[in-house]
């Protein structure tokens, strides 16, 4: 896909009906409330950052047992994963959050194999679609596995990603682990955004300039792959 395909398809989705996600959320969260009685179901959570998560935690943790699920290979390079990963440990620490994390052992060269094929995708095109979908294909299985009562993402928090498709996508896992319940997301609506930036700011949370995966560090950084092509080249 290239660039004007993907303008296409941005606009193309732009003119489908559009959920709002977070009116779907607030009713969700009534109708478990109603259904609970005071107890919290369980909810595993797929998070990618500290700033992503930290606004979807205390949303969260008021209506559900909130386990963390910390699946991210795509992130290159292995210092920029250990670096997110020790900001979403300080932030659950520092805030008191009683949330679980559960990391999965980090194989970025087997997880860039598989983006390959789609590294001449735009970003938030074919390859980002499919790492979403595979990231939350694993944290959904897990959660089925675990017996958990619901699963979500903390990705809809991003201006960067549209929501529409995240909760299609989970709504697509949703049919094939049917034991587990998608809850429906647009963390940034509502005033989540606004309080995501608070939190960051409280906290002093490390801000990524890029998705994750080396094709997005590069697309954001294209003068760092000319470099390397210059002395490849030598």
């Amino acid at each position: 896909m290239n660039k004007e395909d993907l303008i296409r398809l941005r606009e193309n989705r732009k003119k489908q009906q559009r959920t709002n996600y977070y009116l779907v959320s607030k009713k969700e969260i009534e109708d478990i409330r109603k259904e609970y009685q005071g107890r919290k179901p369980s909810l595993l959570l797929h998070a990618c950052c500290a700033v992503c998560a930290s606004f979807p935690i205390e949303f969260l943790t008021q209506v559900f047992d909130v386990t963390i699920y910390f699946n991210n290979s795509n992130i290159w390079p292995s210092a920029e994963y250990e670096r997110r990963l020790e900001e979403l440990k300080r932030y659950i620490s520092e805030t008191g959050n009683t949330v679980k994390l559960i990391i999965t052992p980090y194989d970025n060269e087997a997880y860039t194999r598989r983006l390959e094929p789609m590294k001449e995708d735009p970003e938030g095109a074919g390859r980002c679609f499919y790492c979403y979908a595979y990231r939350m294909n694993e944290a959904y299985r897990y959660a089925a596995e675990h017996h958990f009562d619901y699963f979500t993402t903390v990705m809809s928090i991003s201006r960067q990603k549209d929501s529409q498709k995240m909760n299609e996508i989970g709504r697509s896992l949703s049919h094939r682990y049917p034991s587990v319940r998608y809850f429906y997301s647009d963390f940034k609506k509502g005033g989540g955004q606004t309080r995501q930036h608070e939190l960051a700011e409280e906290h002093h949370l490390y801000r990524q300039d890029y998705c994750g995966c080396i094709y997005s560090y590069y697309s954001r950084h294209p003068e760092e792959a000319e470099k390397i092509e210059s002395e490849e080249a030598l």
